[in-house]
């Protein structure tokens, strides 16, 4: 792409722009760019002529600078356009202002202004300005301000992003489907784009939220904050809402729901499915210093006569989530745990031999009524990755991972605070 020039936004707003015989036809009040194309490209501009305004053709329209100022012009008779597709976004209108997702930097940023480069096939958006210069150019006053820093040889901090590298997710009104466009946004670890999430304003968080698929939003969920997971679900249709917490881990998805009201709480409760909804009001039962209330429901069992070359088969088939593999768990045909398996010792025993010939003599156990406090010694002292959980009969009801242990002693140590 050969640039000719280039120009802000901020510098042609309110610019006139003026027929083939030189009169004026209205000012410049917005541009706008189809982003369909590789690059955004401009296709129509926004005027406005006393209280009219109306759409020009932008292919109709030349571009020119004159005493260092850019100047448009028709080629011929204006050509109006009465509507535009979907792909379309109005500039001044929904990215000057908004907030965007900073891809390389993972983060939310505000756009203060907006770049073009003009070339022989059109004009494109290159770049957004989320600098100081780009707010100061919008005051008018970036060039005088620029002359005095000159003098004491500083500059102004410029912060020019590419547009490919930038995600909007504050579209307001514009008519774009909010699932097609924030497939950059995929390459975001969970854990980041909930940091991002919990930046946004509260409307903007439910509204990006709600474009997600269920599994993601179920990932991200999981890491955002309790005050924004508390909006977020609270802000989502139940049915979106309840689809999403039948994704998470029942335990993560319990403490979602003690977290909002109870009315709230019990309607997505009614929506989730039968068995999910079950599991959750089991944990929710339990009171908040109990092990019960951190356990999770997801957890690998298996009878003692089956062979390691069977049970392996049979994770292939399951392909559980990473901290359920830590340790399987050996019960009884009542569902009692008799004992534990290490991943490790699995994979390197004889494919032969059962399951009973290399499970750990001795358990180490919790009962789901336990103090909370009880869990780190056990993993402490042990120097376990997951503890397997017990009712009064010995009977299996879940497993509490070390990342739970530590995310307890956080809360707890926050609250304290």
């Amino acid at each position: 792409m050969f640039v000719v020039s280039t120009f802000y936004l901020s510098r042609v707003l309110q610019k006139k722009v003026y027929s083939e015989s030189g009169k004026v036809i209205g000012k410049i009040n917005d541009l706008i760019v189809d982003v369909g194309y590789k690059k955004p490209k401009v296709i129509a501009l926004k005027i406005k002529k006393g209280r009219e305004t109306k759409l020009i053709d932008y292919s109709g329209i030349s571009v020119t600078k004159e005493n260092g100022q850019y100047v448009f012009r028709l080629n011929g008779p204006a050509k109006t356009l009465s509507g535009l597709n979907n792909n379309t976004l109005y500039l001044k209108s929904y990215v000057l202002d908004r907030q965007l997702v900073d891809i390389n930097g993972k983060k939310l940023v505000r756009v203060n202004d907006v770049r073009f480069a003009l070339v022989t096939t059109g004009t494109f958006l290159m770049a957004v300005d989320v600098g100081l210069e780009g707010l100061l150019r919008r005051l008018g006053i970036a060039k005088p301000i620029k002359r005095i820093l000159n003098l004491f040889h500083k500059s102004l901090p410029t912060k020019l992003i590419l547009w490919d590298e930038v995600e909007t997710v504050d579209f307001g009104n514009t008519g774009i489907r909010l699932s097609s466009v924030y497939s950059k946004l995929e390459t975001l670890h969970a854990s980041d784009l909930a940091d991002i999430i919990e930046d946004m304003d509260a409307k903007i968080q439910a509204e990006f939220f709600a474009s997600l698929n269920e599994e993601r939003a179920a990932d991200v969920l999981e890491e955002m904050e309790e005050e924004a997971q508390i909006n977020v679900i609270e802000r989502l249709p139940v049915e979106k809402a309840a689809d999403v917490l039948e994704k998470m881990p029942s335990d993560e998805a319990a403490d979602v729901l003690e977290a909002i009201s109870d009315e709230k709480a019990e309607k997505l409760l009614s929506e989730m499915d039968s068995e999910s909804s079950k599991e959750v009001r089991e944990l929710m039962e339990y009171d908040e210093d109990e092990v019960g209330s951190i356990m999770a429901t997801d957890y690998l069992s298996f009878g003692k006569d089956l062979t390691v070359d069977d049970t392996i088969s049979e994770l292939r088939k399951l392909k559980p989530e990473p901290d359920s593999i830590y340790y399987l768990y050996v019960v009884d045909e009542n569902g009692k745990l008799i004992s534990t398996i290490s991943l490790r010792d699995l994979i390197v025993a004889d494919p032969g031999i059962r399951l009973d010939d290399i499970m750990s003599k001795k358990i180490i156990y919790l009962y789901d009524t336990d103090h909370i406090n009880t869990v780190s010694e056990i993993v402490a002292k042990y120097s376990l990755l997951a503890v397997p959980v017990v009712d009064k009969d010995m009977v299996l009801q879940g497993i509490v991972i070390i990342d739970d242990v530590v995310y307890t002693l956080l809360k707890t140590h926050k609250k304290r605070g």
